[in-house]
Parts: structure tokens; sequence; C-alpha cells
């Protein structure tokens, strides 16, 4: 199959787009390498991928309507995994047009080239942050979602919305997957377990929230691959899919697991949550298991250490790092 990955050059893109490469498909990337954080990592990631011959780079925005349809037209693809968003749900509540701009309106985008050009598969990310404040716990996806607490969420949640429209008007198979905490080889440095090794590593200081007394279901990155490419492969009409580990630990057992595998202390400084964030997340994994066969296998003890192992031999002897 040839598919579409967008933000393919990021964390987890750049995951699954290896993973499709590896088992014979045609990839053609699509990223427009924002400067969120350091570009130097998402073009190392892309050239772990560009080792692939099966494998295109294109860059460009998803906000440039024109440039998606006539890529559509000129790659007929076979399926779309749309990855690529602005990322940062705190720094969504200072930039709220720019996010709905390009999370919403760009994933239209996308959904208008699939319909027009008869793309067999629409896979869709999502985020476990719709949920916002539920009292459903577990979070099932019947959960109204009505009720989310931040520009990032309400944009990621509108276009779950959308895509049942272009379901029910276009027949476009549509699947909205709810990622939850993905960490692992290749995070983004803006996420928890990167701040964690940069602060035992560096000494430098990071905000714990709440003491840690916060829980997150840590979804090791290639448990996340492994389902996104499942999605792919089952067109189901429409439907929302939680995509989780469904264990979620406190905040500071996760601090101790990284301190134990690295050897070395965090430099931790406790602070109020942030009236965005969750307290909980907590995926009810039971139809991922039924419609994608999902099944989450690392462990937040195992995948810890995978990360640590990651990250000792690619970014202590960085440039950034010294």
């Amino acid at each position: 199959m040839k598919i579409l990955v967008t933000g393919a050059a990021g964390f987890i893109g750049s995951h699954v787009s290896e993973k499709l490469l590896q088992r014979g498909d045609t990839v053609v990337g699509f990223d427009n390498f924002d400067p969120y954080y350091p570009i130097e990592r998402k073009h190392a990631n892309v050239a772990i991928l560009q080792q692939h011959q099966a494998f295109r780079m294109h860059t460009a925005d998803l906000r440039d309507r024109q440039g998606i349809l006539d890529l559509f037209v000129q790659e007929q693809f076979d399926g779309v995994v749309h990855l690529g968003a602005l990322a940062g749900v705190r720094d969504a509540i200072e930039r709220p047009a720019e996010y709905v701009d390009v999370d919403l309106n760009g994933s239209q985008n996308l959904m208008d080239a699939a319909r027009f050009n008869g793309v067999g598969n629409f896979v869709f990310s999502s985020t476990s942050s719709v949920y916002g404040d539920t009292e459903r716990i577990p979070f099932v996806e019947d959960d109204p979602c009505d009720r989310v607490k931040q520009p990032y969420a309400a944009a990621k949640r509108a276009v779950e919305i959308l895509g049942y429209s272009y379901h029910y008007l276009y027949d476009l198979n549509f699947t909205a997957l709810r990622f939850f905490t993905v960490y692992g080889p290749r995070n983004r440095p803006t996420m928890m377990a990167h701040l964690l090794a940069d602060s035992i590593v560096l000494g430098k200081e990071i905000a714990l929230y709440d003491g840690g007394d916060m829980y997150r279901d840590w979804t090791y990155v290639e448990d996340t691959a492994d389902g996104v490419i499942a999605a792919l492969d089952r067109p189901l009409g429409y439907e929302i899919i939680n995509l989780g580990r469904g264990e979620p630990t406190q905040l500071k057992r996760f601090v101790e697991l990284m301190e134990t595998v690295a050897g070395g202390r965090a430099n931790l400084v406790t602070q109020p949550r942030p009236a965005a964030d969750m307290q909980r997340t907590f995926a009810d994994i039971t139809k991922a298991r039924t419609l994608l066969g999902y099944d989450p296998h690392v462990s937040i003890e195992e995948g810890v250490r995978l990360f640590w192992e990651w990250y000792e031999k690619n970014m202590i002897q960085t440039e950034e790092l010294l």
C-alpha cells in the first residue's frame, strides 16, 4: 500500500512510518518541521526513514489546501495516517487560533483530499485530553466529551465530530485513536520522560505538579504504533478508539523508575497542577482489543528502561546536553 503519514518527522510519526516501511509499504511523509522543538531532532528521525527506498519526505503545511489537494491527485494514496498537529497542550492556551487553524482546519483539508480521491481509510490521532474532568473511570469512548479543558483538545474533538460527518455524507472510513501518555525513544524533549532524563543528567529544574500525585496511562510508543497500524489495516466505517495501556501509574512512581534506571536524582520543584491538566487518565481498551486486536505488551518498568537506554546512547553526548 501507499500511505501518507502526516507528522512523519515527529516522535510517533517516525515510529509508525518505520513500521510501515519494514513490512513493505510505500510511505510518503508529510511534515512542516515546525520549530516547536529543535528541528535537528526531526531531521534525525527522517534520516532513519530515508534508509528505506520506499520512503519519500514531503515538506509542507496542513494549511496549504491546494498543495494538499494536488499531492493526493499526484500520489493516489491507499490510506492516510494523520498524526500531524501543533503539539503542546499548554501552549494552546496562549495561541488558540493557531491551534484551531492547524489542527482542525488542516485536518479538514486532508479529509477533503481523501474523499475527493477515494482514499480507503483515514486514521486520525486524537487525544485522551478530550475527556476533561469526566467522572467515568476508566475513560470509555461513548463519554460525551463535551467539557474539554483547553483549545488543543477542543480542536481534536472537533475533528472527531467532523470525521463522522465525512463518513455519513461521503462514505469516508474514519477512525479516531485517542492517544494516552505516549513515551519512548525519540520522545519530544518537551515531554515528561525526556524532561526527567535531562534533569537527572544536567540538573535542570523541572516542575512536579501536585507533588507527583497525578496518574497517567503511560503507553510505550511501540505499542501505540502497533495500534495505529492495526487501525489503518481495518476500515471500520466510523469509530473512536482509546489507545492506551489501561494501567495508570502515579507520576511520582514514573519518576522513581526513571531515577532508578538512570542512577541519579531529578531536580524537582513541586508546583500546583495547571488548570488545563487532568488529575488522572485511564483508558478502557476493551474496544481496541476487540476491534483492532490491540495488545499492549511493554510494561512501565520495561518501557522506562528502554527509553533510558535510547537516551543514554543518543542524547547524553550531543551538543545540546554538554
